[in-house]
């Protein structure tokens, strides 16, 4: 049976020391230093006896409790009136009495002492100073240890030092804890059932439902008293649970256990990091929609003003028509023509020139008066699109914070990411050569230096009126170049009808020209900026896609590991 015992221990042994291995393996890839430590630990200890780790405040009497619970004439651990327990000390057996500092904050000692063979105990120093000098213990032997005897000094078991490390070793670590009153022989058994109660209670508040509570005195123990000191009932328990060949199988659970801790608290991690990853995602895509929707309503804008510069345009021209209609009569045409011989009236040639003189400037000034409202709404639009992006930078939300346990790297790289993709959106907005134009429109670079210069976005309005009004200019002017060619032949004789046909003809090339050139200007300028605020999102998006690939690749890893580890938790029941 025993050697049944032993072939089983050693084949659970190694299927668990492989498991933890791969555990390791995944702390190392994810660059978590204290908790590859912590795992690295916890396979190296895997082989070592089931480990009781003593923990207390300063003055409990922990030295006392361990050499009467040893059961040996000698002093294993000092007893002094004042401190002095600095380091951290883990007694095990060994045929032949020796010592080994390990470092500073950590040496062992051997003994050869039968209950040895089974547990190992560790002595630490005091709660009150273990936390802030002597992270050893929360970095090594909490983790890895087995049971935690908890002593209390029985006149006073509700310091709130002592409390906050109980907090560490339940919450985040799930040990199991056993509790000790510890220089019982000082009070009386009123007041010793008294702080039995209320270390009870304030135990259960803190989690526990049924702590397991012995009252001792390590004095009594050591003078040979052992019906008082109370060490019996607690040996009973280490011998009914812990030892007699089954301490070998706790520990393995035990490691089971803090390998499924490490898995969860590395899920958790994982599961915030989806959560940022998918904000962020969703972050994006509503940058995205945002810029479509801000781009079709300055597009929209767009269409308002080129109905409402054509609207003038057309009434400009159809009003010029009438006129031109009625001036090509016969009747005029030789009116003219016979009262310019007689007197200082215009001629038909010189009454075509000035025609076609008024019908530049009444489409110039009609058309610039109908540009000015409507670039303005324009540029706003444009203005909008930008500021509502920054808005949406300020207000993104951190899930993943710089101080969470796992992957604080990873939230510090986002945050670094997040603040140089605000602060460069920042200087966007700032800089006018963003919003000049110069790199869209055919001779922007001379048109643009020639604009006065603005501030940052105020640029957006200056720019878009020099643009559709040297364009309009543009197209008036070849339009009334080629009026005046079709009006320089015009006699007495001139067939009316050809004339007014060839004029509507060119006015509506005009129109068409006007509305081609001005909306493919205005659409190519909104959806240049669109595409230069949404180039400020590179790095944004290259580390949205390598969190994609992160997190899934440690997912992947992390259920393989995870569900292996409780495949073995359920063999070892």
């Amino acid at each position: 049976m025993t050697t049944l015992l032993n072939t089983n221990l050693q084949q659970y042994r190694g299927k668990i020391d492989e498991i933890i291995k791969e555990l390791h393996h995944l702390t190392v890839s994810i660059g978590n230093e204290e908790l590859a430590k912590t795992v690295s630990d916890l396979r190296n200890r895997i082989k070592e006896s089931f480990m009781f780790v003593i923990v207390g405040e300063v003055k409990a009497g922990k030295s006392s409790f361990i050499n009467a619970l040893l059961e040996t004439e000698k002093e294993i651990c000092k007893v002094s009136p004042a401190p002095c327990t600095d380091t951290i000390q883990q007694i095990m057996f060994d045929e032949k009495e020796h010592m080994q500092v390990i470092n500073p904050y950590l040496k062992q000692l051997f003994y050869p002492i039968e209950i040895l063979k089974e547990i190992a105990i560790v002595d630490t120093p005091g709660t009150n100073t273990i936390v802030e000098k002597h992270q050893e213990i929360t970095e090594a032997f909490i983790p890895a240890s087995d049971l935690i005897v908890f002593v209390f000094e029985a006149k006073n078991p509700y310091r709130q030092s002592a409390w906050d490390f109980f907090q560490f070793i339940h919450q985040e670590w799930r040990k199991k804890i056993v509790f000790v009153l510890q220089q019982k022989d000082l009070l009386s058994e009123n007041d010793l059932a008294i702080n039995l109660q209320g270390l009870t209670e304030t135990a259960q508040k803190r989690g526990i439902i049924q702590p397991l509570v012995f009252s001792v005195s390590a004095k009594d123990e050591l003078e040979g008293k052992h019906a008082e000191s109370g060490f019996a009932s607690l040996r009973t328990y280490i011998q009914e649970n812990i030892t007699g060949g089954k301490a070998p199988f706790l520990k393995l659970k035990n490691n089971i256990e803090t390998g499924i801790n490490v898995a969860e608290r590395i899920n958790k991690g994982i599961l915030l990091r989806k959560a940022q990853f998918q904000h962020d995602t969703a972050f994006r895509e509503e940058i995205k929609l945002t810029l479509q929707h801000q781009a079709l309503k300055s597009n929209h804008q767009v269409d308002i003003l080129l109905e409402t510069l054509l609207g003038g345009y057309d009434k400009i021209i159809m009003n010029k028509e009438r006129e031109l209609e009625e001036g090509l009569s016969v009747f005029a045409l030789v009116k003219r023509s016979f009262v310019s011989l007689f007197s200082k009236e215009s001629s038909s040639k010189e009454w075509l020139t000035q025609f076609t003189k008024d019908l530049e400037n009444d489409l110039n000034n009609s058309l610039r008066t109908r540009l000015g409202t409507g670039i303005n709404d324009l540029a706003e639009s444009i203005q909008q699109m930008a500021k509502m992006i920054d808005l949406k930078l300020k207000g993104s939300q951190t899930i993943l914070k710089n101080d969470n346990d796992i992957f604080n790297d990873i939230a510090e790289k986002r945050s670094n990411i997040l603040k140089e993709l605000q602060d460069a959106f920042a200087r966007f907005m700032n800089g006018t050569e963003n919003f000049t134009g110069a790199d869209i429109f055919e001779h922007g670079k001379s048109l643009t230096s020639n604009i006065v210069t603005g501030s940052g976005m105020a640029i957006i309005g200056v720019v878009l009126a020099a643009v559709t009004q040297v364009a309009v200019l543009d197209i008036t002017g070849g339009l009334i170049t080629t009026v005046g060619l079709l009006f320089a032949g015009i006699t007495i004789g001139v067939n009316r009808s050809k004339v007014l046909t060839n004029y509507r003809n060119e006015v509506a090339k005009g129109r068409a020209k006007l509305k081609e050139e001005l909306e493919e200007k205005l659409r190519l300028y909104i959806r240049t900026i669109k595409q230069k605020i949404d180039g400020n999102f590179v790095g944004f998006d290259a580390m949205i896609s390598n969190e994609a690939e992160q997190i899934k690749v440690l997912s992947v890893q992390y259920e393989a590991i995870y569900q292996r580890l409780l495949m073995m938790k359920k063999d070892l029941l």
